[in-house]
């Protein structure tokens, strides 16, 4: 089981660029690794680090200015290749959302399927954000799973958000696809014992 889901209150890191790909999240070198550790480290690696490996101080990962669980991006998050290790390293690096104006399809699954929860947003509720970070960078929102609301605390506005009911309940409740047949073991055999 995973950490349950319910309302986060965060600060956000803004990553203000369109057609953001799976390449970019996390480049297809480090793609070796079989378990979900150790990619938060090489999210957004080539521009987090110079070809030496030295931080590269003016991107937002590297700025302490910017922090929080909340990941706001711009249109088009995680197109390209279906990698979920893209998925896996924006969970490893401790985001647990991801705000946006539109997600390709594969990617907003599995960020879903590892507990990442992408939020779509209009896009001037999103311009209006990444105002208000630009702002103060100590701008918050809020996340509301249950009321599937999202909140920008500096403006008040908030938007709802759509969300498969089932992924809804995983979140909530902290379970992956196997905990979820595991919780429902006994339904599905008197199901089974029907037939």
């Amino acid at each position: 089981m995973k950490q349950k889901f319910n309302i986060i209150t965060s600060t956000c890191v803004p990553l203000p660029l369109e057609n953001v790909d799976t390449d970019q999240i996390i480049p297809a070198r480090f793609l070796k690794a079989t378990t979900k550790e150790g990619f938060g480290e090489n999210l957004f690696r080539d521009w987090r680090y110079d070809k030496q490996g030295n931080k590269i101080d003016s991107f937002v990962l590297n700025d302490p200015t910017y922090s929080g669980q909340v990941l706001v991006a711009g249109k088009n998050f995680g197109s390209g290749s279906s990698r979920e290790h893209a998925a896996w390293a924006i969970a490893d690096y401790g985001f647990r959302v991801v705000v946006s104006s539109f997600f390709a399809d594969i990617h907003k699954n599995n960020e879903l399927n590892n507990f990442v929860l992408p939020v779509v947003v209009s896009e001037p509720f999103l311009k209006e954000l990444f105002d208000s970070i630009a702002t103060d960078p100590k701008t918050e929102v809020v996340v509301n799973l249950p009321e599937q609301t999202i909140t920008n605390k500096a403006t008040g506005k908030s938007e709802t958000f759509e969300i498969n009911a089932y992924k809804k309940h995983c979140l909530m409740n902290g379970l992956d696809d196997i905990d979820f047949l595991v919780e429902n073991k006994d339904k599905i055999e008197a199901w089974e014992n029907k037939k």
